[in-house]
């Protein structure tokens, strides 16, 4: 909540910020230091006897209703102080009420001195905004209201110990802090606590948990291929790089070195062509059957070679992401795989929701 009270026009028109302003002083000459230190004692002063009578005032009324309550009755009937009770209720619960209406009128004159400063002042631009900017202290000076008051002397607290002065002892702000903040953190985790239940028992449903796989998925396709494309070209890339120059690719091309030898050697057409050429035609068969096994070797290492370059790697882990990114999503292990992986997420994110971060402060102890 915007602070709208602003105990700059309480005597005259002070700024905490530039100083005290004088509608009427003409402009381009500089005020004077002593009238200027001076108003900033007086506003100072106002302030604190503003503070002081709605602390009197408000403490009045809570003594005043907490003697007047059935509660406090039955209290003073068990500790044998009734006749105290009936005694303050004779003769001094009217003279309370007497002075609290003093109180009020008090109030409602010096809001009507103020209002006619700020008009003066033309601290708003229309004469009739400064019930609205204080709309707190309007309706605390009707009966049924008077709680608002607390707001004014929160303000004028605030407004002190902006200025330096310690209005509360820092242990009771920092206290104040402390519980403030606990308050705030048990309130949020039963929220979050309470919308994560939800989330779990959402998903346990098959349809509800079938259509969010089928959104994200949907949405997010592009991205997913995208990635799946850089991960694969990442760490599976060099890997088929560095396997061309393998000792398994080396075993593998004499593998099909040897395949290929016994093939012409289970060909047995061609041993009867080359039996027909005299002389040289046995001397080309055991030739033959030597280079065929290098011919293996080599077109096996070639294939590896030129299948492992970078542009031909890169094409294929786009096609398999490609393929992957559009796989059918109806799928039962799909499914079970991302509903474990949101019952897992929810599991994680809800313990540490439940740890108490106030229970590691120091002010824990006090």
């Amino acid at each position: 909540m915007t602070d709208p009270y602003n105990t700059n026009s309480n005597v005259l028109l002070y700024s905490s910020d530039n100083g005290p302003e004088h509608p009427n002083n003409n402009h381009g000459q500089p005020d004077n230091p002593l009238r200027s230190k001076t108003a900033t004692r007086l506003a100072l002063g106002y302030d604190i006897i503003m503070l002081l009578v709605i602390v009197i005032d408000l403490s009045v009324i809570s003594l005043d209703l907490l003697l007047m309550s059935k509660f406090m009755g039955q209290v003073a009937e068990w500790v044998n102080l009734s006749e105290h009770l009936q005694f303050y209720v004779e003769n001094i619960h009217h003279p309370l009420r007497v002075l609290g209406g003093f109180f009020t009128i008090f109030l409602i004159a010096e809001l009507v001195f103020r209002w006619f400063l700020s008009i003066l002042g033309k601290r708003y631009s229309r004469w009739f905004f400064f019930p609205f900017a204080h709309w707190y202290e309007v309706l605390g000076c009707f009966p049924q209201f008077r709680a608002l008051r607390l707001l004014r002397a929160f303000f004028i607290g605030r407004k002190l110990y902006q200025l330096g002065y310690q209005v509360l002892p820092q242990k009771w702000i920092n206290r104040g802090k402390f519980y403030y903040d606990l308050v705030f953190e048990e309130l949020s985790d039963r929220v979050i606590l309470t919308a994560t239940d939800n989330l779990r028992q959402q998903f346990a449903d098959e349809q509800a948990n079938q259509r969010f796989i089928d959104e994200t998925f949907n949405k997010n396709r592009p991205q997913i291929q995208a990635m799946l494309s850089s991960i694969l070209k990442q760490e599976l890339g060099p890997q088929l790089r560095q396997m061309a120059q393998s000792q398994a690719t080396h075993e593998l091309s004499i593998q099909v070195g040897v395949a290929v030898q016994e093939a012409l050697n289970n060909t047995p057409e061609l041993r009867r062509y080359l039996r027909m050429i005299p002389i040289a035609g046995g001397l080309i068969e055991g030739q033959l059957h030597s280079i065929s096994q290098n011919i293996g070797e080599n077109i096996t290492q070639t294939l590896f070679s030129h299948l492992t370059q970078s542009h031909i790697t890169d094409a294929i882990m786009d096609e398999v992401a490609k393929a992957v990114a559009n796989i059918d999503l109806q799928n039962p292990e799909l499914d079970a795989l991302v509903n474990s992986i949101v019952v897992d997420a929810l599991g994680a994110f809800e313990k540490q929701v439940k740890v108490q971060q106030w229970k590691h402060q120091e002010y824990l102890h006090l």
